[in-house]
């Protein structure tokens, strides 16, 4: 995952400026059918049941990945084709502080569940 230029300045100030930087309490991860970037935008999914689900996340080494699946809701009308996963630290509007393109892309329809297995999802820095 890439992060973005909101928790990069986050990240800087609080390291090497002594600005004290909370980070949030819960992580939300949302799911996009159009690329966000460095600064945010992209089109996240909306309706027919989606919402932004919890993550949470275990560290070893200059590595972080989800310590239990990530399972969205059971879609209630087409969601379209799943290209890419960000990292938010709010459940709606909220800061977009990561975010990858998945290896491949996943339609979702009525009634399909999109899952991300334990371990699935990664956070690299180095």
């Amino acid at each position: 995952m890439s992060f973005t230029n909101f928790l990069e300045t986050e990240i800087l100030d609080h390291v090497f400026a002594g600005a004290a930087y909370t980070a949030p309490t819960t992580i939300y991860m949302a799911l996009y059918t159009a690329a966000p970037g460095e600064a945010g935008g992209g089109t996240e999914l909306s309706g027919s049941a989606y919402a932004r689900q919890t993550v949470a996340f275990s560290t070893s080494g200059d590595t972080t990945s989800n310590s239990s699946a990530v399972e969205f809701p059971t879609a209630t009308g087409t969601w379209g084709s799943v290209t890419h996963v960000g990292v938010f630290d709010a459940l709606t509007s909220g800061n977009l502080m990561a975010y990858a393109t998945l290896s491949s892309a996943k339609t979702i329809d009525s009634g399909d569940v999109f899952r991300i297995p334990t371990g699935d999802l990664d956070i690299t820095l180095n």
